[in-house]
């Protein structure tokens, strides 16, 4: 049979089907015995309000429809299981353990998707690809050192590339995974995008990959520009737009320093956001400037003024929580100056310009400030000069996402270049200003 593809991602919170079934078993406590081992089966076909039976169902079916041997499959089970049961010891194999198992949950097609779930289109697989791509990692991860091959059951990599082949090259990269997990198998950055692109191009939910997963992250660098949307202080500023209450700021700064993105060493969210921080406490920009931009870009949802702050006492505030985190996560780092880039400030100050009209007006609360603040094109504009191009065109482009300023498509794509020159990630602009391009 062939896989009926959905965007697993719209069903499932995590693993599913065989996979789900082996990380279960190797995380249950004290014996597995086939009882045990039903029990854990019924609670991942539960998965999904009932939907998980589909992919436990059409796994098996895949498995047992194969020309994979006996042994491989055993290998393979032990392997994802982590020896934690093995059908051998319980008079019977791997296929007859699948039978068991196609008998209560049969293979069958989705007939019906629930609307709410529908919106996200079943992906696209070019098969013969897929199976070229996961043969290809499982390689990499048997020819990395040993790390692979040493493990305690001989012909592994072998036994995966075969239920790849010969079964179904989606359910060999999920226990593949599994493997890599249970075993502590690491995996370098490098790798890691790798199967991150294989996670996308299945539409798999996030965690089936990241969760448990061991992987050799790189030091913690601000000039690696890694993430695929917003970061720093315009990203904080996002997460401050509303109203709150006395003890939320603290919440919410303590899990945006934390907010790595999934294909991100641990604490680039911090490092990010504290060489924003220090950008503007160490350049000449006025305290008021600091409280103009930031009200505007949070959508007046944090008046640190109100809170009994001054801008820079704000900075100080949010670097000192970077701190804090990073000191926990990546213990070594010491921040360092990332080189500004100062050639790009006059193109932040062309799109600046054309962007003026759409800003006017926008300052600050009024009860913020006795006097008029001052216009926050011009508070942008000091910061483009004064202290970082790349912060003032992240400053301009959340401003104009919170104003909701129409653009041409012809502005849009000189964003989308700027954003690109900058090195920032794919959606960074896309998800900001996308929806506010007229069509001419």
């Amino acid at each position: 049979m062939a896989r009926h593809r959905e965007a697993y991602g719209a069903f499932y919170e995590g693993d599913f089907g065989l996979s789900a079934l082996a990380a279960r078993l190797h995380a249950s406590a004290g014996p597995v015995d086939p009882p045990t081992a039903l029990g854990l089966a019924a609670d991942v076909a539960g998965l999904g309000d009932g939907e998980g039976a589909v992919e436990l169902g059409t796994d098996v079916l895949l498995l047992l429809d194969s020309a994979v041997p006996d042994e491989a499959l055993r290998t393979v089970w032990r392997a994802a299981t982590g020896g934690r049961f093995d059908p051998a010891e319980h008079g019977t194999d791997v296929r007859g353990w699948l039978r068991r198992l196609a008998e209560r949950y049969p293979a069958r097609v989705r007939e019906e998707v629930p609307r709410h779930w529908s919106l996200l289109p079943p992906p696209v697989i070019d098969e013969a690809e897929l199976r070229a791509d996961v043969v290809a990692e499982i390689r990499a991860s048997a020819a990395e050192g040993g790390a692979f091959t040493d493990l305690p059951f001989a012909g592994l990599p072998g036994a995966l590339e075969a239920i790849a082949e010969e079964a179904d090259a989606d359910l060999a990269l999920r226990l593949y995974l599994r493997v890599l997990k249970t075993r502590r198998v690491t995996v370098g950055k490098p790798q890691f995008d790798r199967l991150a692109a294989l996670d996308e191009r299945l539409a798999y939910p996030g965690p089936l990959l990241y969760d448990d997963l061991a992987v050799r992250w790189p030091p913690v660098d601000p000039a690696r520009r890694d993430a695929e949307g917003d970061f720093g202080l315009t990203e904080l500023a996002f997460r401050f737009a509303g109203p709150w209450h006395e003890d939320v700021p603290r919440q919410v700064l303590e899990r945006a320093v934390a907010a790595d993105e999934a294909g991100q060493t641990p604490g680039s969210a911090a490092a990010a956001l504290l060489q924003d921080a220090l950008r503007l406490l160490e350049s000449p920009v006025p305290s008021g400037t600091i409280v103009t931009v930031w009200g505007a870009a949070s959508e007046q949802g944090y008046d640190i003024e109100r809170a009994g702050l001054d801008g820079r006492a704000w900075l100080r505030s949010v670097a000192a929580a970077c701190r804090d985190h990073l000191a926990l996560v990546a213990p070594g780092y010491e921040p360092r100056t990332v080189p500004v880039r100062a050639e790009l400030a006059g193109a932040v100050l062309d799109v600046l310009g054309e962007s003026a009209p759409g800003l006017a007006g926008r300052t600050v609360s009024p009860h913020a400030h006795p006097l008029p603040a001052p216009d926050v094109a011009e508070a942008v504009a000091r910061v483009v000069t004064e202290a970082d191009p790349d912060l003032g065109f992240r400053l301009l482009v959340r401003l104009l996402a919170v104003l909701a300023v129409p653009l041409t498509e012809e502005r849009y794509a000189r964003f989308r270049t700027l954003a690109e020159r900058f090195g920032h990630g794919t959606w960074h602009v896309s998800e900001a200003l996308e929806l506010l391009v007229r069509q001419e």
